[in-house]
């Protein structure tokens, strides 16, 4: 890199990027960010949209192949992509690329000689074709010609830098080979860590269901941070927010001195809500958490449902009905545990029937609210 920076010249920054799911979420902003950090320095964005790749697929991580995308989904999931991106990054400092622009002009020929400057035993290298090789489970051909396409758009664009996680060091390593093939100066190759979900185990993906997006709404950002384990807060504040070397000394104090991690939490769900939404938002936020969860609170804006006035009702036949839980067998198990109240009242039958007059407010477990309204 230093090596790089004596040019003089603003570097070609290269993130490629494939439309498989129409939402970002923190996990992806992490390289996202980084790319920004190299704008605000001066440095030219490459962003490059893999609209002829994801119709292959990439199996990075994969044990199986992965299912192609069609054109019609890519248009669709690109719809609010770039405006989410935007978000993140400087639009008029960000060069937007479709490698269709030119895989889909190689032909037969071209393509034969882009694989002959890759060997089978280098694509065996790669820990997920190694192990599906070994195990006797079946690898595509068009597999194989994933990552030299993407090694590909490195030449096309004429990378210096190219940024992804580290479940991607692979593929990035084979573009620096096949540059220099093509006489180029190798890329960088810049990895980022990959943000563990809200499980605290598994990289965080719409896949696995354990994520949070830049445009869900500030209130499930702000309680979705609220989540996390304990043991993820400092990775957190270092990859979500920008907090530099002696604010994450502090941090990582605090959490050594015993300070409630709570705490903690709040300041960085704040933090994340801001900077996707804004500080008002984030603000409000923390104030109606601390409202509902620490002082145990109804919110303000608790969902209406609407009853026969003075009729008596199952009490589980209400929180199914009203979509509190998954099933029935949920809500006698819920009752029973203690973890329903009517009005501030603990409720332990599950048998009981109840009727309303005036409005009630059932509270099930501590983040699901429901207004009951008589009609």
């Amino acid at each position: 890199m230093k090596e790089k920076l004596k040019e003089e010249r603003p570097l070609r920054v290269k993130l490629g990027i494939d439309p498989t799911a129409p939402e970002i979420h923190l996990g992806f902003a992490v390289v996202l960010r980084k790319l920004r950090q190299f704008q605000d320095v001066g440095h030219i964005a490459v962003l490059i949209v893999g609209d002829f790749t994801a119709r292959i697929g990439d199996p990075s991580g994969r044990s199986k192949t992965r299912v192609s995308l069609s054109e019609e989904q890519i248009r669709e999931n690109m719809k609010g992509y770039t405006r989410q991106i935007f978000k993140i990054l400087d639009k008029g400092k960000t060069e937007l690329r479709y490698n269709s622009e030119w895989l889909s002009k190689l032909d037969p020929s071209d393509i034969i000689r882009l694989t002959s400057q890759i060997t089978v035993a280098r694509l065996l290298e790669r820990d997920d074709f190694n192990e599906r090789f070994k195990a006797e489970n079946p690898i595509a051909l068009h597999e194989l010609l994933y990552p030299m396409f993407q090694a590909y758009d490195s030449v096309a664009v004429k990378a210096d830098v190219e940024l992804g996680g580290t479940d991607q060091r692979w593929n990035h390593l084979l573009g620096r080979d096949l540059q220099r093939s093509f006489g180029l100066d190798p890329q960088v190759v810049f990895l980022m860590p990959l943000l563990e979900g809200l499980d605290g185990v598994k990289k965080m993906s719409k896949s696995f269901n354990n994520f949070i997006g830049i445009e869900e709404s500030s209130r499930e950002q702000f309680g979705k941070v609220m989540s996390i384990p304990d043991k993820l807060i400092l990775r957190y504040y270092e990859l979500c927010l920008d907090y530099y070397d002696e604010l994450l000394k502090n941090v990582k104090k605090r959490l050594k001195s015993g300070e409630n991690p709570m705490d903690l939490k709040l300041e960085l769900a704040e933090g994340i809500v801001r900077q996707y939404h804004s500080d008002r938002s984030a603000k409000r936020e923390r104030a109606e958490f601390i409202r509902v969860f620490s002082r145990e609170e109804a919110p303000r804006d608790i969902e209406e449902f609407f009853i026969k006035k003075d009729k008596e009702i199952w009490i589980v036949e209400v929180l199914d009905n009203a979509g509190l839980v998954k099933s029935r067998g949920e809500a006698r198990r819920l009752i029973e545990q203690g973890a329903l109240r009517i009005d501030g009242e603990k409720i332990n039958d599950f048998s009981l029937n109840i009727s309303i007059k005036n409005e009630v407010i059932l509270r099930l477990g501590k983040k699901r609210f429901l207004k009951l309204v008589p009609q």
